[in-house]
């Protein structure tokens, strides 16, 4: 058998067994007033899972796949990133969404990760090619970032110009 006292202002919880003849007080916790909304927000926080894991304010864009060097057409792929996503996520989700885009990376410990190829098409040194990312922002003005796939936060409505070039 067990009973619990509730006392204010502070909370106060006593559980008293009683096993035959023996009664044993066990843990008494206090928690001051100022502790229960901290208590309250936790406990409904555990009651609401995934609410703040699982959903993101997804932001549209466009990623264009340009190749003059071998005259292959553009492809336009719409999709979408986590609001202050990575440029990598939105790749990696569109790869996952859509069987006509396709792209490999690797992981330079130095620099992050290097875009290898796309749609089967990859840089190499002997040729002297590499794919440039580059952005046309909302208002229309093209900008080469100065960061790669791996730091690249795509904003509403960018398009994201992955272009096959010679250096």
């Amino acid at each position: 058998m067990s009973k619990f006292l509730i006392c204010s202002p502070t909370v106060s919880i006593l559980r008293v067994y009683k096993q035959g003849r023996l009664t044993v007080s066990a843990v008494q916790c206090s928690l001051s007033a100022m502790m229960i909304p901290v208590v309250l927000s936790t406990v409904l926080l555990l009651l609401l899972p995934g609410t703040l894991t699982q959903s993101f304010r997804q932001v549209p864009i466009d990623v264009v796949v340009e190749n003059s060097l071998y005259d292959i057409k553009p492809l336009t792929f719409s999709t979408h990133v986590a609001y202050r996503g990575i440029l990598l996520g939105a790749l990696k989700g569109l790869m996952d969404t859509n069987a006509n885009f396709k792209f490999t990376y690797s992981d330079n410990p130095n620099f992050g990760p290097y875009l290898e190829s796309v749609n089967g098409v990859a840089g190499n040194d002997k040729d002297h090619t590499y794919w440039q990312l580059m952005v046309k922002t909302a208002d229309g003005k093209v900008i080469i970032p100065d960061v790669g796939i791996g730091c690249y936060i795509p904003k509403a409505n960018e398009q994201i110009i992955l272009t096959f070039s010679k250096w």
